[in-house]
C-alpha cells in the first residue's frame, strides 16, 4: 500500500474474518489551519481502489494491534480523540473534497472514523506518523537512503524473486501496466545478479557441455 492509502486505513475496510483489506482512500495534506491539515480522498489512479488479502503474519499483528488500540480507547475514556469528515464545498456549492476533522462534540448524526494507524491517544496525523520510526531508522541504524514507500518495492522485489506472478504484483500494488512495476518497482543487487547467473547455469548443465568445456585436443 502507498503511504497515504495505509494512513487512510478505518477499521471497517478491514475485514479479519475474511482477511481481506479494502483500499478506497488515500490520505493528504494542505496548509495547517485551526482544524489541521488532513484531508480524505480517492486512490492515487482507478486501480489502486483494490483488495488486498491479509497472510498469517499481518492477520496476528492487526488481530493484536486492534486490541492493543481497544484498549487504549477505555484507558484514555472522554481524552481519546476521534475525528470525522467535514465536506468542502467550492463557490458553487459543490463538494470538491472531505477534510479529516476532530469531533470535539459526539453527535449521531457524526461518523466517526475509527482510523487503524494513530497515536495512543487517538490523535491522526496523517503521514507524519512514519516520521519518528524513520528518523530512529537513519540516525540510529544508519540506513539514510530508506522511506516509508520503499517498502513497496521491497515487497514487489521479494515476491517476484519467489516466483510471485508480476500481474498479480501488479494488481496488489494498484498499476494498471505491469510495466510500472518493472520500471519502479523491481531492485537489483550483486547478490541476486549472482544468483541469477547460477540459475541459468543450472539450465544449461549437460555432460556435452561439460566436455566442450573442457577443450581437450
Amino acid at each position: 500500500m502507498r503511504t497515504g492509502e495505509v494512513c487512510a486505513l478505518t477499521w471497517d475496510k478491514v475485514d479479519l474474518e475474511k482477511r481481506i483489506i479494502s483500499i478506497e482512500h488515500n490520505v493528504y495534506s494542505k496548509v495547517k489551519d485551526e482544524k489541521g491539515k488532513w484531508f480524505l480522498g480517492t486512490t492515487k489512479t482507478i486501480n489502486g481502489v483494490r483488495k488486498v488479502y491479509i497472510c498469517d503474519t499481518l492477520l496476528t499483528a492487526l488481530k493484536n494491534y486492534k486490541s492493543k488500540q481497544d484498549n487504549y480507547k477505555k484507558d484514555y475514556g472522554k481524552n481519546y480523540k476521534y475525528y470525522h469528515l467535514e465536506a468542502v464545498k467550492n463557490k458553487y456549492g459543490k463538494i470538491v473534497e472531505y477534510r479529516v476533522v476532530e469531533t470535539t462534540r459526539r453527535s449521531k448524526s457524526l461518523e466517526t472514523l475509527d482510523f487503524v494507524f494513530r497515536k495512543d491517544n487517538g490523535v491522526f496525523s496523517g503521514t507524519d506518523i512514519v516520521k519518528y520510526p524513520y528518523k530512529v531508522i537513519h540516525t540510529e541504524i544508519g540506513i539514510k537512503n530508506c522511506r516509508f514507500y520503499d517498502l513497496r518495492g521491497s515487497y514487489a522485489t521479494k515476491s517476484l524473486r519467489n516466483g510471485v506472478e508480476i500481474r498479480d504484483v501488479a494488481d496488489i500494488l494498484g498499476h494498471s501496466k505491469i510495466e510500472a512495476t518493472e520500471n519502479y518497482y523491481i531492485s537489483t543487487t550483486e547478490k541476486t545478479l549472482r544468483e541469477a547467473s547460477e540459475k541459468f547455469e543450472e539450465t544449461i548443465k549437460s555432460e556435452t557441455i561439460n566436455e566442450i568445456i573442457k577443450f581437450k585436443n
